[in-house]
């Protein structure tokens, strides 16, 4: 199977955004366990309720290992009521990527603009 790129889209209810931006970057971090080459949670500067979790793999198999895995489904139960639902994650498959000379990948630029390490 190719490449591909999970989309989850998550939208904070009321003066929840920071509590789950903190469950977001503990649980996106669980994906390399399951085999993701990549992760990053993005959130809007216009709307700071929302949020894009985007994750790589190889596999579509390990995406659904991670998705009902045991650290998700604590995270959706211990956080029900911190998001809207229903979450609809979109599988994409990689077409084409690049970057620039000397350009960072979005997770390493992201990790360095918190001071944090990808």
């Amino acid at each position: 199977m190719a490449a591909g790129v999970v989309l989850l889209p998550w939208y904070a209810t009321g003066f929840r955004g920071d509590a789950l931006a903190a469950e977001l970057e503990r649980v996106s971090k669980i994906s390399l366990r399951y085999g993701a080459n990549s992760h990053i949670v993005y959130r809007s500067r216009d709307d700071r309720y929302q949020f894009l979790q985007v994750i790589d793999f190889d596999d579509k198999l390990d995406w659904e290992r991670y998705w009902l895995g045991p650290e998700m489904i604590d995270f959706r139960t211990n956080c029900q009521g911190w998001y809207q639902v229903p979450i609809t994650y979109v599988w994409q498959d990689v077409v084409v990527a690049g970057a620039g000379p000397g350009a960072d990948s979005g997770a390493d630029a992201a990790a360095r603009a918190l001071g944090r390490s990808a």
